[in-house]
């Protein structure tokens, strides 16, 4: 039986804070928190981003829910917080932020960076990236679900 928890998965247009997600996963039995946060830089591929938008299937908050869910069965005793923002952001804003409680540091830097890679890899959620030059970047798309 697994002691984890997901405290929460989400995808949306809700500002993502580091701070806010390590302390709804801390609890007194934590001796391990470890964060994550992807934030939007200026740049890609040698290029100067003038903006980004992100869009989800409408699957994608089961899908990261069930990848926070596999996580948590996998390395028991963490608590789990993971958000995906939606829609148009800025440079410097967070498009990706979770974090792992966890008894011990290992399991939790473990925990989380699977957490992240799975659902960067997983989560139908494409990058709409407009470059100073004019010109647009999709990234993610040809992975889309039928």
């Amino acid at each position: 039986m697994s002691t984890s928890e997901v405290v929460a998965a989400t995808v949306g247009t809700t500002v993502l804070e580091s701070e806010s997600a390590c302390t709804a996963v801390w609890t007194p039995q934590a001796g391990a928190v470890v964060s994550f946060s992807g934030i939007v830089r200026n740049h890609d591929g040698g290029q100067e981003v003038a903006s980004l938008s992100y869009s989800a299937h409408p699957t994608a908050q089961t899908v990261i829910a069930d990848v926070a869910g596999a996580i948590a069965e996998k390395y028991d005793g963490v608590r789990i917080w993971v958000g995906h923002r939606t829609g148009p952001l800025q440079i410097g804003d967070a498009a990706l932020v979770a974090a792992v409680a966890s008894a011990h540091r290992g399991t939790a830097f473990a925990a989380c960076s699977e957490l992240v890679d799975t659902v960067k890899a997983q989560v139908p959620i494409w990058k709409e990236q407009v470059f100073a030059d004019g010109s647009v970047e999709w990234v993610g798309v040809s992975d889309a679900p039928a």
